[in-house]
């Protein structure tokens, strides 16, 4: 059986019945079995789930109907997206055992076009953090190097992923949280504009910028899942009602003549050499496949992460208010309703919440 599956070859094995999407859960949940007490990249296992959803396009393979999109493709799922019925913790205490009563968007989308949900990856706190070092319930080792951090706040579903635990996973950005970790993990990964996913069931940190997007191992991988996530949602009054392009139709597109924006604000004081030199390269390999690099003047760089910590403390201020013990989570019991919030909110909450 293949190590390195892809969903295109999901779907070659699956359609000429050399493997079933049963034998491919199967094998999944023994790689996690394997490699998840080393890298702590899964926080829990939807074996239930995962294996109904396995029935179901097994039955599709056996009747000869066509099999949608994702059918048959392990997937993971960042411990802030709401699953039916699945413990969704938010890397927190506060919602240690706390199971969402619906769906969101993104992962109903995903039953839709037959993915198989694996479980719940692990993540810095209410996403708040770059390492994924912030959870509640350990860190998560990068499985390129496992002294080394993953990124964050998706280092878990980065990890998933480049560890070959899932086909792709689900990874939710707010100021580089899928970006930073797949960079990190030496994977492709996709931060959507906003409102082009729906974040409804997403466990909000700062409502303004967070986004949900995919991991996965090629390019054409992450086009395949994205162009099933997005879409407008009636669910999401921030979805953007546009159509959702062909992804992978342009993934072959000449980029020749593309001008390719370069801030020489980016080439900060401070950066490291080793990095400086791969950015450097990208550029080359850029030019040499015909675009056109064209450095550019971006002088509020340096208020950038100023006003982000601005919006997003601040609406995480809000968001997190609900967190209070008395409709679902965590509870501390304590002398007076102050003192229990007071109980709840302290014991409940990492310190970088």
């Amino acid at each position: 059986m293949s190590t390195n599956w892809t969903i295109g070859t999901i779907r070659e094995a699956l359609e000429a019945k050399q493997v079933s999407a049963r034998e491919l859960s199967t094998e999944f949940f023994a790689r996690i079995d394997r490699r998840n007490p080393e890298l702590n990249a899964f926080l829990a296992l939807s074996h239930e789930l995962a294996f109904a959803q396995a029935a179901r396009v097994d039955a599709m393979v056996a009747r000869g109907e066509p099999l949608p999109a994702l059918a048959g493709v392990p997937v993971a799922i960042k411990d802030v997206i709401s699953t039916r019925g699945i413990r969704t913790t938010c890397g927190s205490r506060i919602l240690e055992n706390y199971r969402p009563p619906y769906d969101a968007t993104a992962i109903s989308r995903l039953d839709a076009a037959g993915a198989i949900i694996l479980g719940k990856t692990n993540c810095d706190e209410f996403a708040m953090g770059s390492s994924t070092e912030n959870s509640a319930y350990g860190p998560v080792r990068n499985p390129v190097a496992p002294d080394r951090v993953p990124g964050g706040s998706s280092g878990g579903s980065a990890a998933a992923v480049a560890a070959g635990l899932a086909v792709a996973a689900l990874g939710t950005d707010t100021g580089g949280s899928i970006r930073q970790p797949g960079a990190l993990c030496g994977i492709p990964a996709m931060m959507g504009t906003y409102g082009r996913v729906s974040r409804y069931g997403l466990i909000a940190f700062a409502s303004s910028l967070d986004r949900i997007g995919p991991f996965a191992t090629t390019v054409q991988d992450v086009a395949s899942v994205l162009a099933v996530i997005a879409g407008r949602d009636a669910a999401d009054s921030t979805c953007v009602p546009v159509p959702v392009p062909d992804y992978s139709a342009e993934l072959d597109r000449s980029i020749r003549g593309l001008r390719i924006g370069i801030p020489r604000e980016y080439f900060a004081e401070g950066m490291d050499p080793a990095v400086r030199q791969k950015v450097e390269a990208g550029i080359k390999l850029l030019e040499s496949l015909g675009c056109v690099p064209v450095e550019l003047r971006m002088p509020h760089t340096d208020y950038a992460i100023a006003n982000y910590y601005i919006v997003a403390t601040a609406e995480a201020s809000s968001n997190l208010a609900r967190y209070d013990g008395v409709r679902y989570g965590l509870r501390v019991p304590g002398a007076t309703l102050l003192d229990m919030y007071k109980k709840t909110r302290g014991r409940g909450f990492g310190p970088e919440v």
